[in-house]
Parts: structure tokens; sequence; C-alpha cells
């Protein structure tokens, strides 16, 4: 066999060779069962194969090999099929594969039932096939046979890489079935990205009001011990006679084939007994992914009672955490790893007593519910499927050593976050998850970027309805300049808080004059009433600019005055960003030497700004000295925040100070809006010099959003169209505050120009997707 894996890899060397040089676009084949074959694995995949198309384009090709124990009608996505019971259909698989120049690397989706009895005919497709091999496993049984455990070292020694989706499965094949740790790979089954609609409005429109709703789904068998639950619901519903359990989901056609509807008649038969006929719902459907999100969501407490120890991953469990349900489960191996600390509810197998027990106490306290769905919504967002299509590209990169440069596809522009934050007053600053928080109120800083950033969007596209909210900004801009200072804090109830009088206003007033010169240098397309009122604030407001000594704060006045001087560059502009241009000149040179070319003697917060704010002093004033010290200053800070194809900007859990650097173990605490204001200075200095350097550290910094971290996680939500407030040390923070949703998104139209259409998995439904150029 050493013989033959050394062959294999000779004849993968000289494939992928061959791809690089006749520049073709090289081929991953997934062996999987595939819709519309109805089972769990099919339609993992599927959601697998999305996610990566949707987070790649041109890097690879993924081809389809459909495994089948009957015949299925298939879309155009499925290139090949295996018929598993056939041995020529093996040996004709092997020849296609092996012929391709194009194929590099073969994943197989390996479930035991899958090969039952052509288990011979598998390994010697395995052993046959010269390209490169993973092999995810759905199912790790402990403590196995021993024909099962030579069958799974066989694949193991054949395969470049093993995939799990529980450590406890890892920890088995290490174990029990002796495989090498540095084989296998964790990567948790993927869950879908919910925008999370409200309850209420989800029963309603399903005909479920003022019912409290218990459901589980999945293709139905006795493995899921259903009857555990009815014979618990007499207790539940003696307390909470309101309930209605919904048991979601089609008997398994495997099951349907060989005893017909045996179990389901069987469940039905129970319910009449036990007479809970007006308790108990059956959606005797397989749900298309939408309405089965929705069915998730409405759900008070999901339920899963398998009976099965040896159950390693649920899909159905996966997706009820991520649609946010409380969760009460049996002990498989993957509730017993995410389960903890609060997350959800572990019963003993068929045990309706702790069920019922546990079901009521969740049911009395909707603070508990609320809980458990928070904490089981922070434990699986790093399994969201995005994130798990960068874990497996990563893996089979490594296994190719693969180092062409990903290309990350740039989502479409979505505004329902932001909207969905603003009400009729001002956008509101915090929110849990991507509930906006009306207890955390409003401000200044957030209102002012969020003015800046619809501008940006009506000026590219320009769409009526942003005048809507860019007056709303413009107005609560307005209502907080009070005497001759913008108060930056304001709560719900409208009136300026206690804060007011506790922080430095500088910064907020150097925001608000930015986004006053910005909304003024669209007077061409802006309505001129609202013009008229801008020009009068922003005139009012720019006399005290010169009482302003706060580092960032200068520089953001500067931004406005030079957006402002787009239009209508008066004396008293070009005056007032001369005085405090020559002021960042002097602290520049006060604190510079030749290791450390800064305004400060540390670098903290939207540093790319204060170059930035320079380099437009040097396009208003022209004085030489403003652009080298622009330049210098900001090749300085690209050179501490960049490395070669990653971003890491400064943390705000640790400045980095002159002559004391940061210890490169040191993670976390990166805000999406230093990505942002480095993307938007990048766009400045490339558009003035043309630098090509400049260009491409603007799509590195940029991809930091889309899962270029330290973390390998997407930071923008593309389904809420909101983005995440940070990335820490081990996790992502997955409150969508204003600050991080209109950071994103004016760092997102600044990429806009350098979109263009390109043909995709996704443009054979006719969409359109979009990718750096």
């Amino acid at each position: 066999m050493k013989n033959r894996l050394n062959m294999k890899k000779r004849l993968r060397d000289a494939s992928f060779a061959n791809a690089v040089l006749k520049k073709k676009v090289p081929q991953w084949l997934m062996i999987t069962t595939f819709p519309p074959r109805e089972c769990g694995i099919a339609t993992y995949t599927q959601d697998l194969i999305k996610a990566i198309n949707d987070k790649f384009t041109e890097s690879f090709d993924i081809k389809i090999c459909a495994l089948e124990n009957e015949a299925h009608e298939y879309n155009g996505d499925v290139n090949y099929i295996l018929e598993t019971a056939n041995p020529e259909s093996y040996r004709e698989l092997t020849e296609n594969i092996n012929l391709s120049d194009q194929i590099e690397l073969v994943i197989l989706q390996h479930e035991f039932g899958l090969f039952r009895n052509n288990e011979k005919e598998l390994l010697q497709f395995l052993n046959s096939v010269n390209k490169a091999l993973a092999v995810v496993f759905h199912t790790v049984l402990p403590k196995p046979e021993k024909e099962i455990k030579q069958y799974i070292q066989t694949i193991a020694a054949l395969a470049d890489k093993l995939i799990v989706m529980t450590n406890s499965a890892r920890e088995i094949l290490e174990n029990d079935y002796e495989i090498a740790k540095d084989k296998i790979t964790v990567i948790s089954h993927g869950t879908h990205l919910v925008e999370h609609i409200n309850k209420n409005t989800l029963k309603k429109k399903y005909g479920y009001q003022n019912r409290k709703i218990l459901s589980t789904f999945g293709l139905l068998s006795s493995g899921k011990s259903i009857e555990t639950t009815l014979h618990a619901l007499p207790s539940i519903v003696e307390q909470h006679p309101d309930v209605l359990f919904l048991i979601i989901g089609k008997t398994h056609p495997c099951v349907v084939q060989h005893e017909g509807e045996k179990y389901r008649q069987s469940l039905e038969l129970l319910v009449d007994n036990l007479q809970l006929n007006s308790n108990v719902a059956f959606v005797n459907e397989y749900l298309p992914l939408e309405a089965l999100l929705e069915y998730l969501q409405l759900t008070d407490v999901y339920l899963f009672t398998s009976k099965d120890p040896n159950q390693a991953v649920s899909g159905t469990f996966s997706y009820a955490i991520s649609c946010g349900c409380p969760i009460i489960s049996t002990p498989i191996p993957h509730a017993l790893e995410v389960l903890q600390n609060g997350t959800g509810i572990i019963i003993d197998f068929e045990n309706p007593l702790q069920l019922s027990q546990q079901v009521n106490k969740l049911l009395n306290d909707e603070e508990l519910r609320n809980n458990i769905s928070l904490n089981g919504l922070h434990q699986m967002a790093p399994t969201a499927w995005e994130n798990s299509a960068i874990a497996h590209v990563q893996q089979f990169r490594k296994i190719l050593d693969f180092n062409v440069k990903l290309q990350y596809k740039i989502p479409e522009i979505n505004l329902n976050h932001i909207k969905k934050m603003t009400t009729s007053f001002g956008i509101i600053q915090f929110s849990v998850i991507n509930h906006p928080d009306k207890d955390s109120g409003y401000t200044v800083d957030d209102n002012a970027r969020a003015l800046i950033a619809m501008c940006q969007h009506y000026k590219i596209f320009g769409t009526a309805s942003d005048l809507k909210y860019i007056t709303i900004y413009f107005n609560f801009i307005s209502y907080s300049f009070q005497e001759g200072c913008f108060l930056n804090y304001i709560n719900f109830q409208k009136e300026f808080t206690a804060q007011n009088s506790d922080c430095n206003l500088e910064d907020s007033f150097g925001r608000a004059i930015w986004a006053l010169g910005y909304l003024l240098s669209l007077q061409d397309m802006i309505p001129e009433d609202l013009i008229r009122k801008a020009q009068v604030l922003f005139n009012k407001a720019v006399l005290q600019a010169s009482d302003i000594h706060s580092t960032r704060a200068m520089a953001f006045i500067i931004k406005g005055l030079y957006y402002a001087g787009l239009k209508n560059n008066s004396l008293q502009n070009r005056l007032a960003i001369e005085e405090l241009a020559d002021r960042l000149v002097q602290m520049y040179r006060h604190e510079t030497d030749d290791t450390w070319q800064w305004y400060e003697s540390y670098l903290t917060y939207a540093n790319s700004v204060i170059p930035e704010a320079m380099l437009m002093a040097w396009l208003t004033i022209r004085k030489s000295v403003y652009r080298s010290i622009a330049t210098a200053s900001f090749d300085f800070l690209i050179s501490k925040i960049f490395s070669q194809d990653a971003i890491k900007v400064i943390s705000n859990k640790g400045w980095m100070h002159n002559n004391r650097e940061i210890d490169a173990a040191h993670k976390g605490g990166e805000q999406p809006i230093d990505v942002a204001y480095t993307i938007i200075a990048l766009n400045e200095f490339y558009t003035v010099f043309k630098i090509e350097n400049y260009k491409q550290k603007m799509f590195v910094a940029f991809e930091w959003f889309l899962g270029n971290n330290h973390l390998n996680q997407i930071v923008y939500n593309p389904c809420t169209g909101g983005c995440y407030d940070g990335v820490e040390d081990t996790y992502i923070n997955l409150n969508q505050g204003a600050e991080s949703t209109i950071s994103y998104l004016m760092a997102r139209l600044v990429m806009e120009k350098y979109a263009v259409p390109v043909k995709s998995y996704a443009a054979k439904r006719n969409k359109t997707e979009r990718a750096f150029h």
C-alpha cells in the first residue's frame, strides 16, 4: 500500500502542475448523496457546496458525483453518478477521475449505510484513484468490531485528511481506531445564518397564535423516539394547556421502502390513546429551507429525543440552535459538546418524566429561555455555513499545498439592518444580536457616520428612498447642536444624558463636521432646502474648529472642510484647514524619530483618518510638507497593521507605543471601524497616487470582514446586513451595533467601484454575483 500511496502523490503533483501550466481552474469532486434524494447528507452537502461557491470565486470548481441506490432526476449541478451497488460503476468513475487533468481533489461524504455490502468496492475505488483524497465521516462508531476497525483504518491510510464534526468523534478515531491525530480535522456541522423574525409574527403567519410551540423535525424513523415526547405531553399539557407539539418532516425514504408508514401510524395511534389530538400536529412534508427555518424560529422549545447513543451529530439539532431555539436533548455526542454552560438541557434517553419536567421549567421561565437562546447563538456562530466553507477550503488547500490566493466574492449591498436600527429620530446605538437595543439610545457619532454612508449610497445609486434616511440623520445632528457644541448622547426619549458632561466631545464634534461637509459636497443631488439647512449649521459649527485639539477630531474636521470645499472652497475653510493641518505637522515633528513616523507616541483607534486628513490638506493647500508627512505616516501605519496577505488593526485591548512592540501572540480587540477607516484612506491614497500597493491592500483589508482574520470567521452577516461588533481573541462579538454596521457599509461602498459581475455557481440560476477586480 505504501508504494501505491507514493504513486498517488506523484500523479497528483503532475496533475496539479499540468493544471497550472494550462491555466485551468482546478476541480474538486464531491462524492455524496445529493438532492432531490431526501437524506441528511444530501442536504448537508448541498448547503456546504453552496456556501463555498457563494464565498469564493474563480479559485476552484466543485463538481458533484451523486451516490445512488435508486435513480433520481438531477439538475445540471450533478456531473457524475456512482451506483453504490454496481461494481462496474466504481470502475467507470475511477477511470473518469484518473483521466481528468483538472480534478485535483476527491472529497467523499461517508456514512456506513451508503456503502453497506459494498465496502470492498469502495476501498478498491479509493485505492485506485490517483488524486488527493479527503473523507468526511458523518458517523464514527465507538468500540468497533474488528472488521469495522480495519475498514476505517484502510480508508484513513488512503486518505490525505479525515474530517469529523465533533471532538468526541476525533477522540474515537484516535483512541479506538488508532489513527494519527494530525490526520484528523474537526469542522462542525454547518448552520444557517438567520435574520430572526419576531416569534409572534411567525406564529400568526402559520396559525399558531396564542400557542406555546414545542417542535422536532427531520426525516421520521423510530430512532428519533418521538414517543418519548408524546408520553411526556400529558404532564406538560396539565400545566400548559395551550402547548402544541409539531412533528415536522416526512418519513425517511428508506423506512418507507422497508416498512411503509408503520412508525408514523403508531405515533398517530398513541396521540389518539393519550387524547392529545389538540396538542399534537404532524407536518408531513419535506419543507423547503425558508419554511423550515421559520418553523424553528416560532418554536418556544425544541426537542431532540434520539435514542441512538452513537449518533455523532445531527443537522436538525444544529439548525434549531441557529434559529435561537432553547433545546432539550438526549446525550448524543454532539449535544454533550454543544449544550454546555447554559446553552441547553440534557436528559436521559427515553425518559418522558425528565422531559416533561424540563419542558415545564422552560415554559414557566421566559428569561431562562431567552438566556439559553442567546448562549446557543453565540456557541453556534463559528459553525455558520460561511465559516464552514472557509474551514473546508483551508483544509483542502493544505492537502494540495495550494498557495494560489483565494478570491472572495463581494456580497451584495444590504441596507436592511441599518434601516431596522433607524427610527424616525435617528439610528440606535447598540443591538442585541440583530435586535435594536432601545435602551442604548442614540449618539451623534453613529448618526454622523450613518449620514455619510447613506450619502455615499445615494451618490452611487441615486436611490430615492435614501433621502428619507439622509434627512433623519441630518435632523438628529441638528437636534444635538447646543450652544456651539454637538452633544453626543441622547436617550430613546430624546433627552440629553449625563454622559455628555462626563465625556470628551471633541471627536463627536469632528465627526459631525465631517458628515455635514460630505452632505454639502452632494449639493447638486440633494434637495435645496436640506442643503440650505446643512450649510447654516456647518457655518455655525465650524466657527468652533480652532478650539479643537484632539488629534482625530482635527482630522475629522479637515475632512469635513475638504468635502465642503469641493463645491464651495471659501477662504475661511482653507484657513481653517491650514490651521489644523499645521498643528498636526507640529505634532508629527515632535514625535517622529528614525523608527516612529507618527503624530503621537502611540497608535490607538481610527489611525488612518489622520494621514488621510493630511492628504486632503495637501490637495487643498498644496503645501509640500503636508504631502510628505501624509505619505510617510500612512506608509508607517500600514507597515504596522498589514502582513503579506492579511490586516490586523491595532487592538483596543492594547495600544501600540513607540519603542514598545505589541506581543505577537496578543489577539482580539479588532473593530470594524478601524478596518473600514483604513479602506477609506487606502482608496484616497490610491486615487491620488495610483500606487498599486494601496489598491491591493484595500482588497486584503476588506477580506477581513469576509473571513480573512485570525479566527477565519465572517464579521459581516450577509443575512441581516449587519456587521458584528468585533473580532476577539477566541470569538466574534455577535452584536450588530450601529458603529460596526455603518463602518462595514462605508467600506463596502468604497469597494463598489472595484467590483465587477462574474459568472458563478449561482449565475446558473440567473443570479449575478460580484467579485473583486
